[in-house]
C-alpha cells in the first residue's frame, strides 16, 4: 500500500496564498476546484490543488473572469481556447491603450507650465474631446505624447 500523500485544511490553503477561505469555496462552486473529502467531510487539498490556485491567481491577474478561467483549464478544443485568449489579449490591449492615455494626460499635466491648468489650450482640447465623446489623436504622432509646457 502505497502513503497517503500529505494534504492540507482549507484555511492551510488559504494561508499559504493569503487568501480568505471563502475565496476557495467560492473557487469551488465556480468549477475551479474540486477538493476531496476527509472522513468527516471537510475539505482536503493536496500539491496538484496548490498549482491549481497558483494558475487561478496567475489568471486572475491577467485579467481573465473566472468562468474564462475556468473554461481554459477543462480539456478541450484548442481552437476555441485560442479564441477565448485572443479576444482577451484585445481587451488587455484596449485597456492598455486607455491607460496609456490616462498616464499622458497626467504627465502633461506635470510638466504643464500654466499656473491653472484649465488656462492650458491642449488640457482644453483633451477635455473638449473627452465631453464629445471623441478621441484626439496625438499631434506629434509619437506612440507617446511629447511634454507640452507652452502656451
Amino acid at each position: 500500500m502505497s502513503p497517503t500523500p500529505p494534504t492540507m485544511s482549507i484555511g492551510e490553503l488559504a494561508d499559504r496564498f493569503g487568501l480568505a477561505t471563502h475565496v476557495l469555496r467560492h473557487w469551488e462552486s465556480a468549477g475551479l476546484l474540486a477538493p476531496a473529502r476527509d472522513p468527516h467531510g471537510r475539505r482536503r487539498y493536496d500539491d496538484g490543488h496548490v498549482t491549481r490556485v497558483a494558475v487561478v491567481l496567475r489568471a486572475k491577474r491577467a485579467g481573465l473572469a473566472l468562468d474564462d478561467i475556468r473554461e481554459l483549464l477543462r480539456a478541450g478544443d484548442p481552437a476555441a481556447r485560442r479564441r477565448r485568449l485572443e479576444a482577451h489579449r484585445e481587451e488587455l490591449r484596449r485597456r492598455m491603450a486607455e491607460a496609456r492615455a490616462c498616464l499622458d494626460l497626467v504627465e502633461c499635466a506635470l510638466g504643464c507650465a500654466h499656473d491653472d491648468l484649465a488656462d492650458c489650450p491642449r488640457f482644453q482640447d483633451l477635455v473638449a474631446a473627452t465631453a464629445e465623446g471623441r478621441d484626439l489623436p496625438d499631434a506629434t504622432g509619437a506612440e507617446r505624447p511629447t511634454r507640452w509646457y507652452g502656451p
